[in-house]
């Protein structure tokens, strides 16, 4: 089946607003747990289900990826070689905070000696052994670098919403289920 041109296939689009629904409940979780005392179950439970949820995006992101990569379809470029470059610029940083991301959240959790596991399915052991001192430096940086994702994916949304409202172009639409009656891709 052909896929438009100026259209993202379903996988790509089904990829984005995982990513973006993960990244807002993670930046959220980890927000409100900052303000709850500590050893309470809610407490432990967030915490639980970002770590979770972290490893489910260190799977999406490599997806991702790989999908971009050697797959899914790259619709045509807006008509501004500046604002290509300014996209390819923002997307690059993206995937790169967000790869930085994961692995930060990794290194912190393994630094902490503590268990790390999927929701209790399975255990993800450290490969190295991280040294405790290092967890104030790796949570610090791993907080900075989901403010960064945040201010970024915050930019990206604003430039979509611009393209939308202000360009009126189908920027935006390339990345939202197809209306009912098209092709269903």
């Amino acid at each position: 089946m052909n896929i438009p041109a100026d259209r993202y296939d379903r996988l790509t689009r089904t990829f984005h607003w995982l990513t973006a629904a993960l990244v807002i409940f993670m930046f959220a979780s980890a927000h409100v747990w900052e303000n709850l005392e500590k050893g309470t179950p809610l407490r432990k439970g967030l915490q639980s289900v970002h770590i979770s949820l972290g490893i489910a995006m260190a799977v999406l992101i490599a997806a991702r990826i790989l999908w971009r990569l050697f797959g899914g379809n790259h619709p045509r470029a807006d008509k501004h070689p500046a604002l290509n470059v300014a996209a390819k610029i923002a997307h690059g940083c993206l995937y790169l905070l967000l790869l930085t991301q994961v692995t930060l959240g990794f290194l912190f959790r393994w630094a902490q000696g503590e268990p790390f596991n999927f929701f209790g399915l399975f255990t993800v052991p450290a490969p190295f052994v991280i040294d405790h001192e290092l967890r104030g430096t790796l949570g610090g940086l791993h907080n900075n670098v989901a403010w960064a994702i945040i201010v970024l994916a915050g930019l990206h949304a604003c430039a979509a919403l611009w393209h939308h409202y202000i360009q009126r172009d189908s920027t935006l639409r390339r990345m939202l289920p197809a209306p009912r009656g098209d092709l269903p891709y």
